[in-house]
């Protein structure tokens, strides 16, 4: 088939590119001509494992393309795919300026019959704006249709997430697109693993949902995670015998320093702006928010437990991202933290195995490390606020003389309490 990805961000690119790798012919279009002439000389503009190598082998067998020519990427594909930003704005709703413009250049340049899909992720109702718009703006008196078809990929392992999918959603208005659409999955439909037809409304209000209970998840094992401070408990064996239960199940139990990235975060504000709007109870997200948003903040106190006066004192983080095997930064909590380390007075020693370069963008003067054991160098404690596999299995010998003082803070529950005692540290985890 014929696609074009308007918009070569995160979603647009990965999607494009798995889909040229399936055989399909695809022009990922964008109107920021540097990525496209970046992508055209075989370079990256996000991080992903795997991505690279698979945007060039596409590219050189011409099942790929990147172009900023918007006339030339609708009218020569059957099927568009909206994968634009859709950032918040102040009162938590999506901006959906940039979908909304797409949408008018669509139906500028129809010439045939096309399948428009909303893959970005958008409010309940997008799609009958998106239709609405397209048949503002036609030039001539073309059939298309609209569908819903919301993205699942987790940063890191979004490729797996494509290629083997929990399911795919598609929300249709009738058979036409459904065929089309369900024609152009196929290849990725696994027994076990559907391709779910509804309706648009319900396939946009799944997307919210599903990251919403996973928020939902983080936050409220984040405020166990404190009561077992409290109390003496252990939330790593609470999450355990919780995950244990089938109707539960063990996944998004981890405590931590709270989520970021640039889903979970937006989706959930967008989710509370659209209950309000609705006049239906928001208290759950609400609580859901303010809990996330109170967890980044907690790692200071561990740090002041050992070290009260943080005034010239030099601190060691590992980890930057959000989360592992991205470099994406957004609403990390590392970004909390080295905001209150700076406000004490703080020096600053960080190391990230890919989510350096757009640190230092943010953070331009502090330091950074080109490893984990030159990050830990001279410092007073460790930070670990990212749990990369690589912090799993070091040499804590040779990080402990390199250390001012042997202290371990561990945002991520990374290690075992027990085992970095022995080896000397003196340690808190979250929740433990």
């Amino acid at each position: 088939m014929n696609i074009t990805m308007i918009g070569s961000g995160y979603v647009g690119l990965i999607t494009g590119a798995c889909f040229a790798n399936l055989g399909n012919t695809v022009i990922c279009m964008d109107v920021d001509q540097k990525k496209i002439d970046m992508l055209n000389n075989g370079e990256m503009p996000i991080y992903e494992p795997g991505l690279k190598e698979m945007v060039l082998q596409n590219a050189k067998e011409n099942r790929l393309s990147f172009t900023s020519d918007m006339k030339k990427a609708v009218s020569e594909s059957d099927i568009i795919f909206l994968c634009v930003g859709t950032p918040s704005l102040e009162d938590g709703k999506a901006d959906l300026k940039y979908v909304f413009e797409a949408a008018k250049q669509i139906g500028v340049h129809m010439n045939a019959y096309k399948v428009i899909v909303d893959k970005s992720t958008v409010p309940v109702g997008t799609s009958d704006k998106v239709k609405a718009i397209i048949k503002e703006n036609l030039k001539q008196d073309t059939e298309f249709d609209v569908v819903s078809n919301p993205e699942f990929l987790r940063e890191g392992l979004a490729i797996s997430d494509f290629t083997i999918p929990d399911r795919i959603v598609l929300g249709v208005e009738n058979d036409k697109a459904k065929d089309i659409m369900v024609r152009l999955y196929r290849a990725i439909e696994r027994t076990g693993r559907p391709i779910l037809i509804t309706d648009p409304k319900s396939a946009e209000m799944i997307k919210y949902a599903s990251n919403c209970m996973l928020a939902t998840r983080i936050s409220f094992m984040n405020v166990l995670a404190q009561l077992c401070e409290k109390v003496g408990g252990d939330v790593k064996s609470v999450a355990k015998g919780m995950g244990l239960d089938s109707r539960i199940g063990p996944r998004f139990l981890q405590a931590g320093v709270g989520y970021g990235g640039s889903c979970f975060p937006k989706d959930v504000r967008e989710l509370m702006a659209s209950l309000v709007s609705n006049e239906v109870d928001n208290t759950i997200l609400t609580s859901v928010d303010t809990v996330n948003e109170n967890q980044k903040k907690t790692l200071l106190p561990k740090i002041k437990k050992f070290i009260p006066d943080l005034k010239g004192k030099k601190i060691a983080l590992w980890g930057l991202a959000f989360k592992p095997r991205t470099d994406d930064m957004r609403e990390a909590p590392s970004i909390t933290l080295i905001h209150q380390l700076l406000d004490e007075g703080t020096q600053i020693k960080a190391f990230d195995p890919v989510a350096q370069e757009i640190a230092k963008k943010l953070f331009p003067d502090i330091e950074y490390a080109p490893n984990p054991y030159e990050a830990v160098e001279g410092c007073d404690a460790l930070v670990v606020v990212t749990e990369w596999d690589q912090f799993r299995e070091l040499d804590f010998e040779k990080i402990k003389k390199g250390m001012n003082n042997p202290i371990i803070i561990d945002g991520r529950n990374v290690y075992e309490p027990g085992e970095m005692k022995e080896l000397g540290f003196q340690y808190v985890g979250v929740g433990r």
